[in-house]
């Protein structure tokens, strides 16, 4: 018991946090205003290697989360113009997307780099401990000893989820993605207000993307992204397009992932257990806990539903 709930595996479990759920959010924004986008395993991998890139060339973290959330962007708007100006079925442009991103950041790595042995390095976040709450026992070590990437995910799911539920323009986007048609008749530009969720959701894609060369690996490799994507999709339907239990969610995946991370680090497991069987632990448990959440789970109702006010329904 006392290393399940170990301060270094809990630490880890907020370092491994931060990119599913800022992700996830990205992705509700998106999906909250009637666009699903299958593309965001791509998006995320382009960030990651906008950010690196970013950071490496311009010597700056902060030039390099903004490059990569211009890059999430652009993706994103690019599935807003064949998802709603084009019409297109959506889940054929996110898959076209997901591949695009899949073939085109180890491309621009290459491109950027070239062919060499020992792949460059950036120097990767450190911790900044919040004065006084860092040093509340346990809670404090867990929470409040952490990069700023991660107490920036604080800030983002209770701004997103005020954004949605307690502003004007956040009930706006949700009726897009309830009745885009009684929207429309309101004077609700259902157009822009969906081009404008999907670069804003991408923005989030990208920063994702970005954390995980800036605070886990320091390079950028072809699997670095390794499913988050897909994971952060699932965390939309578990916590049921709403921020506060993706949140809770995305909390209870890292935590099983940095598990079985500090599981394999240890001598006597790594004899007494495949590796392999410790890395697929994340995602067999995602999709045991989908199954049994994603049957109540209520998406928004116009959702993969393209909008033309000419037609009749």
């Amino acid at each position: 018991m006392g290393f399940v709930f170990d301060i270094s595996l809990l630490q880890l479990t907020m370092v491994m946090m931060a990119p599913l759920i800022i992700a996830c959010l990205g992705e509700i924004i998106i999906e909250r205003s009637g666009i699903l986008n299958v593309g965001i395993e791509g998006i995320v991998t382009v960030g990651s290697v906008a950010g690196f890139l970013g950071t490496f060339m311009m010597g700056s973290p902060v030039l390099g989360c903004l490059t990569a959330m211009m890059a999430g962007g652009i993706l994103s708007l690019l599935l807003a113009y064949f998802a709603i100006s084009m019409r297109a079925n959506q889940i054929v442009v996110g898959l076209g997307i997901f591949v695009l991103g899949l073939g085109l950041s180890p491309l621009s790595y290459r491109l950027a780099v070239g062919v060499v042995q020992s792949p460059p390095q950036i120097k990767t976040l450190s911790g900044v401990p919040v004065p006084l709450l860092g040093n509340i026992p346990y809670v404090g070590e867990v929470l409040f000893r952490q990069n700023i990437l991660v107490y920036l995910t604080y800030f983002l799911v209770a701004a997103v989820a005020f954004f949605l539920f307690k502003t004007p323009l956040g009930l706006r986007l949700r009726s897009c993605g309830e009745n885009p048609r009684a929207a429309d008749s309101l004077g609700i530009n259902v157009t822009a207000m969906r081009y404008g969720a999907c670069v804003v959701g991408g923005f989030f894609l990208g920063l994702a993307g970005a954390y995980l060369p800036l605070l886990i690996t320091g390079t950028f490799t072809d699997n670095l992204v390794n499913g988050r994507g897909w994971l952060a999709l699932m965390l939309v339907i578990f916590g049921r397009w709403m921020p506060l239990w993706a949140f809770l969610g995305a909390l209870l995946f890292a935590y099983v992932d940095a598990f079985q991370f500090k599981v394999s680090s240890l001598p006597q497991m790594a004899k007494a257990v495949p590796p392999q069987f410790l890395l697929m632990l994340p995602y067999v448990f995602a999709m045991l806990v989908l199954v049994k959440v994603a049957s109540g789970a209520e998406a928004p109702r116009a959702l993969t539903r393209p909008y033309d006010r000419e037609s009749r329904e």
